[in-house]
């Protein structure tokens, strides 16, 4: 599992490389990655409601702040802390092109679920809540 969050921050790091500002791109693929999990927590929230209690006040205050800041600081020490991200990246760096192609169509296909999950999360809390 950490090997494929290690996977998720590569494949972004190598597209934000690749955008016309390569500039921070570490921090872009971070910030990416929190983004990506800041939805998956918000998105259960609506889940809860439609499923669980529909009266239940969650997600109502600051939680999705603090989640995002546990998120962002956990990913610092995880990517930053002592230029970890380098590493990351030299050793996905060795992966033959092929697995690599590979790799990357299963990252496109995890940010699509992520996406999907997000907006249907909302859907149903709008819809049937």
């Amino acid at each position: 599992m950490k090997r494929a969050y290690y996977y998720l921050f590569y494949k972004l790091y190598k597209f934000s490389k690749a955008a016309p500002s390569n500039f921070l791109s570490d921090w872009k693929a971070e910030l990416i990655v929190d983004l990506m999990l800041l939805s998956l927590f918000s998105s259960l929230i609506p889940y809860y409601r439609v499923f669980v209690n529909p009266k239940s006040r969650v997600g109502e205050g600051n939680l999705l702040f603090y989640i995002l800041i546990i998120i962002s600081v956990s990913n610092y020490f995880i990517f930053h802390n002592n230029n970890q991200w380098k590493k990351i990246v030299n050793e996905f760096d060795k992966l033959s092109s092929r697995r690599n192609k590979t790799g990357s169509w299963i990252v496109l296909g995890v940010i699509v679920l992520f996406i999907a999950n997000f907006i249907l999360s909302f859907y149903l809390y709008y819809n049937f809540s």
